[in-house]
């Protein structure tokens, strides 16, 4: 009998979702059905492959949505995750199992309760972060309590960048994903963790300057700031009691202090918007935020405002940015600051066709064992193929895929709606994710935790 797997959304991180169910189409029996706003984007040779239906999908009209949806054995929603809620509703409706790649919203989490009552499992965060962390988190933190360990400290890492060899800028760095949510990193409230038993708070406009390095054996090192809520998962994993729980973002050495310019001048600010946006130059827009001189150019009066010299790095990275051109232009009508600096970034970071990005995840385990305090270090780096194939789609499609299958086979079937926490969920998915080279590397390294001797707090 064949089994329909319906995909709604295919944009950038689902090349290699989509090659994987087809690459499994006849051993499984499988009928991919794509549904898509713009079905004329995605690419041939999932369009046109025998087992595969690709169709116009607008997701606010209902009728089309629901005989989608009803006519599937299994949804994947690679939706914006405000959106989900539509299709989540039309899965209880017809008795659908349900995975996205997406923090689960208070609306998806409300449905709990229907879900379990018709046995249907809707797993979320199960792409790469929220996803491949959780489960390589709770692997280690598992083993640990199973040997009779104690979890005191965990830190979280995890940066989307670009592969050394595509690395030819001074930010080291290029968008593999939504350059939105880069540019609006940090945003809506101090970052929040615990650090030896002490709540600490970064403010927005500080979290930049407060950073974490990180070394990666072969890649060399890294630099983190502090996600907005270290603190969400804390009940999740079980770690109530650790002194230390800190989840951050990572990039190369350097891009924190670089990218707070852009922050002091106000550039990331998306809170108003400029009525004259539309055909602005770079030149303008870099000028809106400086004060008036009559004597005085928009680079000296930045430099003044900034304080940087003229042969200071920091300068050769504005100027790499183009931010001074005054024939350059922003298309974009009543924008905001944040889009504005996002066009501009994106005329310089986005990755050329034959470029490869490079994803990294780093994670610390603190614990006390038979009186002992012992500590474990694991990383994973994974490299991209070209810009279709990313390192990025890879990470995120290559869970939501085989959690999927998982599901339609009946090896995980626990209901409700959750994230991959469960041994009986992240098992046989991290085993086959070191198939497809994507495995963490970890070693010992000495406790780095509290001195009770120390005055440190």
């Amino acid at each position: 009998m064949v089994r329909t797997i319906l995909v709604i959304g295919a944009g950038k991180s689902t090349s290699y979702l989509l090659d994987y169910f087809l690459k499994k189409s006849q051993s499984e029996k499988l009928r991919l059905r794509i549904g898509d706003i713009h079905p004329e984007n995605i690419p041939e040779q999932f369009a046109k492959h025998p087992h595969c239906e690709v169709f116009s999908l607008d997701i606010f009209n209902d009728e089309e949505r629901k005989n989608a949806i009803s006519d599937a054995s299994i949804v994947v929603s690679m939706l914006p995750a405000s959106l989900h809620i539509k299709v989540a509703e039309d899965c209880i409706a017809y008795k659908k199992h349900l995975v996205t790649a997406s923090y689960i919203s208070k609306e998806i989490k409300a449905l709990d309760e229907e879900t379990k009552k018709n046995g249907l499992v809707f797993m979320n965060e199960i792409g790469l972060d929220p996803g491949i962390d959780h489960m390589s988190a709770m692997e280690v933190i598992d083993r640990i309590r199973d040997a009779g360990g104690k979890m005191l400290l965990f830190e979280s890492f995890t940066g989307g960048l670009v592969a050394p060899e595509s690395d030819t800028n001074l930010w080291h760095y290029k968008f593999t994903w939504n350059p939105r949510n880069v540019v609006l990193a940090g945003q809506g409230g101090a970052a929040k963790f615990i650090q030896e038993g002490t709540y600490k708070y970064i403010p927005y406009h500080k979290l930049f300057r407060r950073t974490e390095f990180l070394e990666v054996d072969g890649y060399g090192t890294f630099e983190a700031y502090a996600n907005r809520d270290s603190l969400n998962y804390r009940e999740a994993y079980g770690l109530q009691d650790a002194l230390t729980l800190y989840r951050g973002t990572m990039r190369r050495v350097g891009f924190s202090k670089a990218w707070q310019m852009f922050v002091l001048l106000g550039m990331t600010d998306d809170s108003y918007t400029i009525e004259n946006s539309e055909g602005m130059s770079y030149r303008e827009f870099v000028n809106l935020f400086l004060p008036y001189s009559p004597t005085d150019s928009v680079e000296l009066k930045l430099r003044h405002y900034l304080k940087i010299d003229q042969d200071d790095i920091m300068w050769g990275k504005l100027l790499e940015l183009n931010l001074f051109d005054h024939t350059k232009k922003i298309p974009l009508k009543n924008a905001s600051p944040a889009q504005m600096l996002q066009y501009i970034l994106e005329d310089s970071w986005t990755l050329k066709e034959d470029e490869k990005d490079m994803i990294v995840m780093y994670h610390k385990f603190g614990y006390e064992i038979n009186g002992e305090k012992k500590q474990i270090d694991a990383n994973m780096v994974v490299i991209g193929e070209n810009r279709r194939f990313t390192a990025m789609s890879k990470t995120v499609g290559l869970p939501v895929a085989i959690a999927t299958l998982n599901i339609l086979n009946g090896k995980i079937t626990t209901p409700g709606v959750q994230i991959p926490i469960r041994k009986e969920v992240y098992t046989p998915i991290l085993s086959e994710l070191k198939n497809h080279g994507i495995n963490f590397k970890e070693f010992g390294v000495p406790y780095l935790g509290y001195n009770p001797d120390s005055v440190a707090g």
